[in-house]
């Protein structure tokens, strides 16, 4: 495995030092609470086929949005004083783009497009302007920069365009923008970059992507309650709200118990980090936040009218929301260990078969058994789960 030499001030010190998340990192994070509670909302409004896609759509920017930054601060030290302005830039536009989410295919796209643009193109650019010519970090970043470029170009183009054409430019932008890394950011006159040549160090990796699991768990918890509070806390309320919180409970226990830790030493000891990072974490972990966002909507939907029957979106939500996280959570095992948890696999099954046999049940009592289920798999689970291997 490539180390990448901390030759710059403006780099983290590598060589077996364990590096820690500071405070401004975790003030980037704040602003991506908003983000997912902007895009359970808007959900939550649009609970059809054309709100839901729009959501996924820029559920997978935003995550992007955070992905590369999280990248670059695996590298860059944010001690360095202008890497702490860069990523108050990014914190900005990060809230601004937040902020454009509601209306992003409609009155803010541009504002939504140029934020997103300026915080990709400029984060990178900054990067560069970091390092010397001759690092070998440097030329990785410089075939990002013209990738970003390109997209910005589509994403600019999109926000401008009537409101009818604006997923022609926009949808190829996404495409851009998921492919680069998989493609290496092959460059004319560059050539294409190899995993091992941007290593990361494991633990500040993976702890980074922990923040996020529980950023968006605790957005959650956040929508739920206010939605508990808004609608007074009468004796079926409070029955809901603790049933809600024993859904995300489970869902934080079966990621934090045996998930989390273990994947941090596999990352660690990995002979290509880069890689692992890239397919485990930069890929797989989406759906994961994608079910949590499905947890938060079914919850405000059992909130509303815990007697009331579902809808087979608010099924959807209540039931595949659990079973996506558990599905992600499958790929990401897959990948970093190559195998899969049979007591996990049967959990989507029988989430699945509840699913489809539920209509017509009061939104409580399917709450309730999603609830039973998931901790009944954390309780199947716990006896076996090993400790991290501390290498």
């Amino acid at each position: 495995m490539k180390q990448i030499s901390a030759t710059s001030t403006h780099l983290r010190p590598r060589g077996g030092e364990e590096q820690q998340t500071t405070a401004v990192e975790l003030l980037f994070d704040l602003v991506y609470v908003f983000a997912i509670t902007q895009l359970s909302h808007l959900v939550i409004a649009h609970l059809d086929l054309t709100g839901t896609a729009q959501a996924v759509f820029l559920l997978w920017v935003v995550w992007w949005a955070w992905i590369y930054t999280t990248w670059m601060v695996n590298w860059f030290d944010p001690r360095s004083g202008k890497v702490r302005l860069v990523l108050i830039g990014c914190t900005l536009a990060s809230l601004l783009m937040a902020a454009a989410i509601p209306t992003a295919f409609g009155g803010n796209a541009l504002l939504f497009a140029a934020c997103y643009t300026a915080l990709q193109v400029g984060r990178n650019v900054a990067s560069v302007s970091l390092l010397s010519r001759s690092h070998a970090l440097r030329m990785v970043l410089e075939r990002i920069c013209v990738w970003s470029a390109l997209s910005g170009v589509l994403w600019i183009a999109g926000g401008l365009a009537p409101a009818s054409l604006r997923l022609a430019f926009w949808g190829p932008a996404l495409l851009v923008d998921l492919a680069a890394p998989l493609l290496g950011y092959r460059t004319p006159g560059l050539g294409r970059a190899h995993t091992d040549d941007y290593p990361v160090e494991g633990g500040h990796f993976a702890e980074r992507f922990q923040s996020f699991v529980i950023i968006a768990l605790g957005e959650s918890i956040v929508v739920t309650g206010a939605s508990a509070a808004a609608k007074g806390l009468g004796g079926l309320t409070i029955v809901a709200l603790g049933t809600a919180f024993l859904v995300s409970g489970g869902l934080w226990w079966l990621y934090f118990g045996e998930v989390a830790e273990n994947s941090r030493a596999h990352l660690r000891s990995a002979a290509d980090t880069g890689a692992l990072a890239r397919d485990a974490y930069t890929y797989l972990h989406l759906p994961i936040v994608a079910g949590i966002i499905m947890v938060a909507v079914g919850d405000d939907l059992l909130i509303s009218s815990p007697d009331g029957a579902l809808s087979a979106a608010g099924m959807t939500m209540t039931v595949g929301g659990p079973a996506l996280y558990l599905a992600g959570e499958s790929l990401f095992r897959l990948r970093m260990i190559g195998s899969v948890s049979a007591k996990r696999a049967l959990a989507i099954v029988l989430l699945a078969l509840f699913g489809a046999a539920a209509g017509g049940l009061p939104a409580l009592a399917v709450s309730v058994v999603v609830a039973a289920l998931l901790g009944a798999l954390a309780a199947w689970e716990y006896p076996t789960v090993q400790a991290p291997n501390p290498r």
